[in-house]
């Protein structure tokens, strides 16, 4: 007999992009970190596969791709008995991203990307998943786009969940 168990939000996940970061190609990094509890227990860093026109699309770019981790874990956590009530939270760093993601009118720039890049918004409209804002300085996602000074690394460290 398999057992159920009912939770709002199980783990929370963070997005954030480098726009145009590459040097040889100018395409920006995404990253992106999930954490359950305290701890991380996914996380990605990886150069985008276009060359972005924008810091919001890059950052729109890497809010789809965290998405999509989201939806995967669900899947997953739901094999083994869990069962969703609520939103999963994901959080992004750029108001015009999370603008975009909300809301199908907000595209006037951004109407040249795939179709397949505006699946976030179908998830977002349907309430699987909740975008919020989260200021840059507390934004654990950071750490995974680009090289930051020692001090930062040890404050993105204990965000993650990863302790000396």
């Amino acid at each position: 007999m398999s057992r159920k168990f009912f939770v709002m939000e199980l783990f929370t996940t963070f997005s954030d992009a480098d726009h145009g970061g590459d040097e040889d190609n100018r395409r920006s990094t995404s990253g992106m970190v999930v954490k359950m509890g305290t701890g991380a227990i996914s996380w990605a860093s990886q150069l985008q596969t276009i060359v972005t026109l924008s810091t919001t699309e890059a950052e729109y770019i890497s809010a789809v791709q965290s998405g999509q981790e989201i939806i995967w874990l669900c899947n997953l956590l739901s094999e083994f008995g869990y069962e969703f009530t609520g939103p999963s939270t994901l959080y992004v760093d750029n108001q015009s991203a999370l603008a975009v993601a909300r809301n199908p009118e907000h595209h006037g720039r951004m109407k040249h990307l795939d179709l397949r890049h505006y699946w976030l918004r179908d998830v977002v409209e349907a309430g699987d998943i909740d975008i919020k804002y989260l200021p840059t300085k507390s934004m654990p996602a950071d750490i995974m786009t680009k090289a930051l000074g020692r001090l930062k690394v040890v404050e993105m460290r204990g965000m993650l969940g990863l302790y000396d």
